[in-house]
């Protein structure tokens, strides 16, 4: 009896915990990465490889289009690997091309240092 009631003690305690840890996105793990880290992680990740159909689908599920990741935006991973697409569609979902990077440089600025022509383009006709 005394193992039934502790167990499910044990058990009460546990599902009450879980969705209140999953509910605060601002909780981070041991090494100190929080939920919002992780969801712009993935999408940063999409851009860099080129997955438009992910990138687009991440946008759909409400995805922050100017939340930075390592101090980025997703503009300025479009820019910096040269993803004229995703560029085009990050701008026609509203991503902020004002917005500059941690280090103070702007989207084209990286397109410049990379020498995305396609994407320098695509800057030049949306300024």
């Amino acid at each position: 009896m005394k193992k039934t009631v502790l167990s499910l003690g044990m058990a009460m305690a546990l599902l009450c915990t879980v969705p209140s840890a999953i509910a605060n996105e601002n909780l981070k793990n041991v090494e100190g990465i929080t939920l919002h880290s992780l969801a712009a992680e993935s999408f940063c990740k999409a851009i860099i490889k080129g997955d438009i159909n992910r990138v687009q689908e991440m946008i759909e599920a409400g995805e922050n289009l100017d939340r930075k990741y390592l101090g980025k935006t997703p503009l300025h991973y479009a820019a910096r690997y040269n993803r004229p697409e995703i560029l085009k569609l990050l701008i026609k979902k509203g991503a902020n091309l004002k917005k500059r990077c941690d280090q103070g440089f702007t989207v084209k600025k990286y397109a410049e240092m990379a020498n995305a022509s396609e994407v320098i383009v695509i800057l030049n006709k949306a300024s």
